[in-house]
This record gives C-alpha cells, sequence and structure tokens, in this order.
C-alpha cells in the first residue's frame, strides 16, 4: 500500500476519535470562550475608480480613512470572518438612498460614471438599507438589509455547524456623509426596530438565533446570568446567529417597552452594572480592560485597526495585543484574505483558524483545531 493510502486510512480511522473530542469538548466551552475574527463594515465594496478620484481630491483625509474594501459576505464567511458588521439606514417608501450624489459629482467633473451603477436597483425598493457614506461611499454587496440576511442563513446552511457567526448592526440616524447637502437618513423610532427585529425573523427561525431570552432564562437580569455563565455552550449554539447592537445610544428606543430585552432580537451594547449588560464594545479598549470584562463573562468587541493606518504601516502592535487578549471578536478592515494593498497587512488567528479557545477564558485542555478549522483562501 502506497504511503498516501496508508495515510488516508489512518486518518479514517481518527475520525471517529475526533469527532468524539469535539463533541465532548462542545459540551463545556461556551460562546464566550472562543475568539474569532471579524470585518469592519463588512459589506462595503469600496468606490468605483472615477469615485476614489474624486473623493480623494476633495476629501483627502476623511479617504484615508475608508480606503478598504470588502469581498462579498458569502467570499469572507469561506474565508473564515465570523463576525460581521452591518449599517443600516431605514427607508420605508424607497428610493431615499437611490441616487448618490458622488455619481452627479463625477460627472460634473468630467470622470467616467461607475459602471455597475444601476438607477433602477434596490435601493429603490422599501426597506431597510445597508449602506456606508450615503451619497460618498454607497457601493454595498447587499444593499437591501434582508439580501444581506438571506447570504449569511444561506451560507450558514450549506456549513452546518459552523461556530456562532456574530452579526453587529450599526443604525445609521441624520447626515450619513461629509457632504454639505448630503441626504439624512431618517431617525429610528420604537417602531423602526420592531420593524427590523420583524426582518430579522422574517428570514431566520427562532431556533436559529441566540435571543437574549434564551441566555436570560430565568434569571431577573440579562447581566446575571452573564455572570452566571449562562451563554450557551457550543453544542447548542453552532450553526446559529447572534445579533449585536453597536450603538450604546440606541439602546433606550429599542428597550421600550421591551425591558431586558424581552422578546427582542439583539443584544444592546451595554456596561457592566447594567441589567441588559451582556455585550460590550471596547474598539479602542486596553487589552488589560478586556480581559478583565472577559473573564467577569462579557462578550467583547475590539478593532485590530483603524482609518487604515495599521494597513499602510504594517504596525502590528494592537493586533498583537488584542490576539494575546480575551475579546471574543477582534474586527479589522484587512481579514486574511483581504490583505492591505500597500504592506500585505493582515489580522488573523493562528494557523489560519476560523475560531479557536479564547486565550483568556477557554475551559483547561481545550482544543484550538477543534473549535473551528482553517477557512478557505
Amino acid at each position: 500500500m502506497s504511503r498516501s493510502l496508508v495515510a488516508l486510512s489512518l486518518a479514517l480511522l481518527s475520525f471517529p476519535v475526533v469527532a468524539q473530542k469535539k463533541s465532548a469538548q462542545d459540551m463545556v466551552v461556551h460562546l464566550n470562550q472562543i475568539q474569532v475574527i471579524g470585518t469592519h463594515n463588512s459589506y462595503n465594496m469600496g468606490f468605483a475608480p472615477s469615485e476614489a478620484k474624486y473623493f480623494e481630491a476633495h476629501y483627502p483625509k476623511a479617504y484615508h480613512g475608508v480606503e478598504y474594501h470588502h469581498q462579498t459576505l458569502t467570499k469572507q464567511l469561506d474565508a473564515g470572518v465570523r463576525q460581521l458588521e452591518l449599517d443600516i439606514v431605514q427607508d420605508p417608501k424607497g428610493g431615499r438612498f437611490a441616487h448618490p450624489r458622488i455619481v452627479e459629482l463625477t460627472r460634473q467633473e468630467g470622470l467616467p460614471a461607475d459602471p455597475d451603477f444601476d438607477p433602477n436597483h434596490d435601493m429603490m425598493k422599501p426597506g431597510f438599507k445597508t449602506l456606508h457614506l450615503g451619497d460618498l461611499n454607497e457601493r454595498s454587496s447587499c444593499p437591501l438589509f434582508v439580501e444581506c440576511l438571506r447570504t449569511i442563513r444561506t451560507w450558514s446552511k450549506a456549513h452546518k455547524g459552523h461556530v456562532p457567526i456574530f452579526i453587529l448592526v450599526e443604525d445609521k440616524q441624520g447626515k450619513v456623509s461629509q457632504l454639505p447637502d448630503a441626504v439624512t437618513a431618517e431617525p429610528w423610532t420604537g417602531v423602526t426596530w420592531d420593524a427590523m427585529d420583524a426582518e430579522i425573523r422574517s428570514v431566520f427561525k427562532e431556533s436559529e438565533i441566540i435571543t437574549p431570552d434564551q441566555v436570560r432564562g430565568s434569571y431577573s437580569t440579562l447581566e446575571e446570568a452573564v455572570l452566571a455563565g449562562k451563554w450557551p455552550t457550543l453544542k447548542e449554539a453552532r450553526g446559529k446567529v447572534i445579533f449585536l447592537l453597536y450603538n450604546r445610544k440606541s439602546a433606550p428606543a429599542y428597550l421600550a417597552g421591551h425591558a431586558m430585552m424581552k422578546d427582542r432580537v439583539l443584544f444592546v451594547n451595554g456596561r457592566p452594572g447594567e441589567p441588559e449588560a451582556g455585550f460590550v464594545e471596547q474598539d479602542n479598549g486596553k487589552p488589560a480592560e478586556i480581559d478583565e470584562l472577559v473573564k467577569k463573562g462579557y462578550l467583547v468587541r475590539s478593532r485590530g485597526d483603524f482609518n487604515t493606518d495599521q494597513g499602510r504601516t504594517n504596525d502590528t502592535t494592537r493586533r498583537e495585543e488584542l490576539l494575546g487578549s480575551g475579546a471574543q471578536m477582534i474586527s479589522t478592515d484587512f481579514p486574511v484574505s483581504e490583505p492591505a494593498p500597500w504592506t500585505g497587512y493582515i489580522v488573523e488567528l493562528p494557523r489560519g483558524l476560523a475560531a479557536r479557545c479564547n486565550p483568556v477564558n477557554a475551559p483547561s485542555g481545550c482544543v484550538d483545531g477543534l473549535i473551528e478549522g482553517k477557512g478557505q483562501r
């Protein structure tokens, strides 16, 4: 028998043992005891060449910070990203963001039009939209929020057993670009949040979502449950999604009539001591502060780079600090499949894993390779 056949035979014989070990580990490792890589503004497709030229010429400082782009959500998930961020505006009548000013502004300066711009595209349809800077940076891989959700669910159903996918939702209100006469996003009310929850539930079944009610259980507050270690185990959480509300200032409207997020989908961005605290955003947090939160039981998201600066200089200081911290979600503009064009800078877990045991709070004996394997590049 050839060496390759021997190796294959041994691998097949060991598979049941590996599966048993993974199953056993899944029963003791909880959702908050893993670490994953996420992307910042995951839907953002960057700029058409003419739009980039206009933006850089007129708003050079702002352009410096947004000169990045992402692949489709499917390709990011394939590559091992397990935290996505979606910026949402409401557009109940449709068409509010369908005619971005940058299209006209580039034409006025004699620049070629965006070859992919379609005046009759999805932005004309009613419903929540996913976009970045409105009039200036409107290109989105899934302009309709519901399409983003369907894309994620399709990938999830095709990859049963994946670790939970963390989905940050950032509601945008008011002015959404630097242009003095830019289109504005309407304010959100309790009715708006009801509609968003309903839209999420129109795509994902209740059994496919990790909700605040599930985590809180019989505890009087979510924080009590979190501090008692009641996040679901991986056995309970695999193949599911969990939604997190990024904006702290939006929490009151989201919680109105839904104390402790009762019947809500999203976990609000809380702080220790608040009854709704479970997820704590720490984009600029110091590792020691993050670790303290993680050890107590909170979910933490932090950023490994900002405004493309690390990507331009290949400064890995922040990245390495976070990889050694307990932050469950480390977000970047440059995941492994999308290196910074200037230096090749990326943020990835060791050995290219899609998820690993949390460096700070994972149970003793936790094996990284049993959490989730490598993503496809």
